[in-house]
């Protein structure tokens, strides 16, 4: 009898020992931890590249000093979270609801730049004029001339594409290119890409 009952309690023993191994750890516990809604957590994403404006917001009307019916100077620009690579910026400001929103005909360009430094995370207000960084080139826009042209709709409620292209490299010997000609001669050397749609309508009088 007292060797039955030393068996038994072996067993238990062992029983005990092997639950226990079986638990989770506060390590696994930590690895498979959940949100709120039972789905799993995943590693923090890398920084997205975003274009922002201190003038407006995303969507948002610009303002009047940035057209034709005010200063017709650039606004201010700030980008963060460029990819890695990254060796210069170009920047397209396009509308594609010319001459009318309800009835688009074309794609109306208002600003070229590119060779815009990696460094670079920002441009001031009127940098088309007085604050572009060294190096950096104007090409032209459908006024065929080499700065910034502000929004200027003739009829209706435009939107403006600030188009922002992380490249891995310096574009060299382009001159003074156009839209289509900067676009061309991109391609191939884009690492990320990023926009910021503004919208202007102007007075009624």
């Amino acid at each position: 009898m007292p060797h039955r009952l030393c068996g038994i309690g072996f067993l238990l023993l062992a029983l005990g020992a092997c639950g226990k191994s079986e638990r989770t750890s506060p390590a696994d516990t930590l690895a498979i931890a959940t949100d709120s809604s039972g789905q799993t957590k995943s590693a923090p994403s890398a920084m997205t590249f975003n274009l922002t404006s201190p003038a407006f917001a995303a969507n948002g009307s610009i303002p009047s000093k940035y057209t034709c019916e005010g200063a017709d100077i650039s606004p201010p620009l700030e980008w963060s979270g460029a990819p890695s690579g990254t060796k210069s910026f170009a920047l397209i400001v396009d509308d594609p609801d010319a001459p009318d929103p309800a009835k688009p005909q074309r794609v109306y360009v208002h600003w070229v730049v590119y060779n815009i430094s990696a460094s670079t995370t920002k441009l001031p207000e009127n940098a088309a004029k007085s604050g572009l960084p060294s190096g950096a080139v104007q090409g032209n826009n459908d006024w065929g001339k080499q700065t910034y042209g502000g929004p200027c709709p003739p009829i209706g409620r435009h939107r403006y594409f600030f188009k922002l292209y992380a490249l891995n490299s310096e574009m060299k010997g382009l001159g003074n290119p156009n839209k289509a000609q900067f676009e061309k001669a991109m391609q191939g050397y884009i690492v990320g890409t990023t926009e910021l749609i503004g919208t202007y309508q102007k007075a009624k009088k």
